[in-house]
């Protein structure tokens, strides 16, 4: 498989458009002026036959099936674990490379985990697919590189508050509904998530490992270790659900070696590609879901000294789940390939 894509329009398949993802994915394909030759909308029988609009196109989503790739060069995946592992063999013997958004490769020996402002160079080392980080890994990672270039990090803590988002569109319209149930007087009743999310808020659902951490907490662990290439690094998450839509929040604590001035490191994530900061100590004003909603840039603010140990700093982030979080990183990747 070769690292780049042809010098030419693409033939692009987009697997699971239906979804939240997919359809943020058409979105950035139309506002980044992807270089698109024909646009393959590919989802489960449910969806299929559903016609979109993209481009000034009418396009009809069509059942995934063994020949749904058959000339294709690039497969934004963003339809779950189990089904980019069942589509696997056959988008990458049609030749196709694939950018999944699932959990299914991240880990896999072999498979590129990658953020463009991070790594961007693992890109190039794909056989054939190339896993997209959890959404949570993404922003914080834009958040850790530039430091960590400046001075060796020892230990990250986080804590996020997780948005409605990151469990699919179905979340996010009962996180809707069921809030206006409780203004109503009413009792919420979940049925998407395992507990309401209307004016409440819960540890994040994903299924406890033996060491007592959830599965999206050991993914922050191990896939930041991945993409910074420091697979000893001393990482604790805690991970949340939070009655938001579909912006991501995390509290970030790093120790380094040896004291960071606070001023240098406000100065470095300044000139960082995908932050903006956001701080305003007059005001007591730093990022909010609503600053990036709908926005490409994490918004990374409330910079500070941490009062408990010298060579800590503490700060503060937000960042779009559905679109920095995936979907834009997704076809970053594939703009990589498409620029070599």
């Amino acid at each position: 498989m070769p690292p780049s894509l042809p010098d030419r329009p693409l033939n692009v398949a987009v697997l699971g458009a239906s979804g939240a993802v997919g359809q943020e994915l058409l979105i950035l394909l139309e506002e980044r002026g992807f270089p698109v030759a024909e646009l393959r909308l590919l989802a489960s029988a449910r969806s299929a036959g559903q016609t979109q609009t993209w481009n000034g196109r009418s396009l009809t989503v069509q059942e995934v099936d063994a020949s749904s790739f058959e000339g294709i060069d690039l497969v934004l995946a963003s339809a779950g674990g189990s089904i980019s592992r069942q589509w696997r063999e056959a988008i990458t013997a049609a030749g196709a490379v694939m950018v999944d958004n699932s959990s299914a490769f991240r880990m896999e020996e072999g498979v590129p985990l990658v953020v463009p402002e991070v790594n961007p160079d693992a890109a190039f080392l794909h056989q054939g697919v190339i896993a997209n980080p959890n959404c949570t890994t993404i922003l914080l990672t834009l958040a850790l590189a530039p430091l960590a270039a400046h001075q060796p990090m020892r230990r990250v803590l986080v804590s996020t508050y997780q948005s409605a988002s990151g469990a699919g569109a179905r979340a996010m319209e009962e996180l809707k509904t069921l809030s206006q149930t409780v203004l109503d007087g009413g009792t919420p009743t979940s049925e998407v998530l395992p507990h309401s999310l209307a004016f409440n808020l819960f540890l994040h659902n994903s299924p406890l490992q033996e060491n007592s951490y959830c599965e999206e907490e050991m993914k922050m662990v191990n896939e930041t270790r991945k993409i910074m290439g420091l697979p000893d690094l001393r990482f604790s998450a805690t991970c949340v659900r939070v009655p938001v839509l579909r912006a991501h929040s995390e509290a970030v604590n790093i120790e380094f070696e040896q004291p960071f001035p606070v001023e240098t490191a406000r100065s470095l994530l300044g000139k960082a590609p995908g932050v903006e900061l956001i701080e305003d100590h007059g005001c007591n004003r730093f990022p909010m879901p609503t600053d990036v909603t709908g926005r490409d840039p994490v918004a990374i603010g409330r910079i500070r000294q941490d009062i408990s140990d010298p060579n800590a700093l503490e700060l503060w982030l937000c960042g779009d789940q559905i679109r920095k979080g995936a979907a834009l990183n997704a076809i970053q990747i594939a703009e990589l390939l498409v620029r070599s």
